[in-house]
C-alpha cells in the first residue's frame, strides 16, 4: 500500500487525492482498536524497511486506505511548523480519539486541515 501511494502522490494533483480521502465512509465500525493498531504498526514497519523512502504523507494515506478497507473511520490531518524563516509540513492519521501514524511528530506542528471521517 505504501507503494501505491507513493505512486499516487508523484502522479496525482493533492486536489483528487484529498477528494478521494474525503469520501464518506461505506461500512463503519466502531469497535476495532486492535485492527487499527495493527495497521499503524504494519505501515510503520514498512516504511521502515530498507530502500522505502516513506514520506509522513505517503504512510499517512497508505494508513487511511487500509483502515477505510476494514470500515475503521480514520482523519488525515496536515499540519505546519515554522521555525528560523523555514516552514516544515506534516501529515498524521487519527482514528477514534487516537492518533495512529505520525503522532510522534505532531505535536509540534499546527494543525491546518483535516479530510476523511470526522468519526
Amino acid at each position: 500500500m505504501l507503494r501505491l501511494s507513493q505512486l499516487a502522490v508523484g502522479l496525482l494533483p493533492p486536489s483528487r487525492i484529498f477528494a478521494w480521502v474525503d469520501r464518506p465512509l461505506g461500512r463503519v465500525r466502531r469497535f476495532a482498536a486492535d485492527e487499527a493498531d495493527w495497521v499503524a504498526w504494519a505501515v510503520e514497519q514498512s516504511a521502515r524497511r530498507r530502500g522505502m523512502k516513506a514520506a509522513c504523507l505517503v504512510q499517512a494515506l497508505a494508513a487511511h486506505a487500509m483502515l477505510r478497507r476494514r470500515g475503521i473511520p480514520s482523519t488525515l490531518c496536515l499540519g505546519v511548523c515554522g521555525s528560523g524563516g523555514s516552514v516544515a509540513a506534516h501529515a498524521w492519521i487519527e482514528s477514534q480519539g487516537r492518533m495512529l501514524t505520525g503522532g510522534a511528530d505532531a505535536a509540534t506542528f499546527t494543525p491546518l486541515t483535516a479530510f476523511g471521517s470526522k468519526a
